[in-house]
């Protein structure tokens, strides 16, 4: 019996090494796969989409980002262009629990947590865009708990916007600011989506 019990609390331990839980490895920033030994991603769609503050970019032009639906513990989120897997613009006042990564050589290059705490719609991420590209996507992998999570969540593509064209991307709060489906998102979140609350 006490043999046994050794055994659960080692397997435990080896665990909750595993997943983890002060945020993703650098070792993850390309094929977005969080290392948790063991575990597969979710084969159904997602629970979340990722908005952002406006459909364009411009240089020097902070961007602002939400993962909307269900709460979540863990992330790791960059900006892409093309079909290239490095990460480009860089992310600064990471959010309480999140914390900077450092990606394809840029100590700015991604998001991920800092620890496991809830986070939820109201979590705001901020990126500037560089100036040598002209269309960006952000994409993401999110955990609702160590076990469950999902890969390559993608936003749509946003396009560098003309001097003449749209008005520029900003830093302001999410809300109303935000294109696609974010009133749909917007009741869903208000209506509660809750997840298990078991830590990773």
């Amino acid at each position: 019996m006490a043999a046994t019990l050794l055994a659960l609390l080692v397997l435990q331990a080896v665990s909750l090494a595993s997943a983890f839980p002060g945020g993703a490895p650098a070792s993850s920033c390309v094929d977005m796969t969080p290392r948790h030994a063991g575990v597969q991603p979710q084969p159904d769609p997602a629970p979340y989409h990722i908005l952002t503050s406006s459909p364009t970019f411009q240089t020097g032009q902070n961007v602002t980002v939400v993962i909307a639906g269900a709460e979540y513990r863990a992330l790791l989120l960059e900006a892409r262009a093309g079909t290239k897997s490095a990460a480009v613009g860089s992310w600064s006042l990471p959010p309480a629990d999140t914390k900077l990564l450092q990606c394809s050589g840029n100590p700015y290059g991604a998001i991920t947590h800092a620890g496991t705490s809830i986070k939820d719609g109201s979590t705001t991420y901020t990126w500037t865009p560089p100036s040598d590209t002209n269309t960006v996507y952000f994409i993401a992998t999110v955990a609702q708990q160590r076990n469950v999570f999902w890969l390559n969540i993608k936003s749509d593509t946003l396009t560098r916007a003309t001097a003449e064209g749209a008005a520029p991307a900003t830093a302001g709060s999410p809300g109303l600011a935000f294109h696609g489906d974010s009133l749909l998102l917007a009741a869903c979140v208000a209506a509660g989506a809750r997840v298990l609350r078991t830590p990773l």
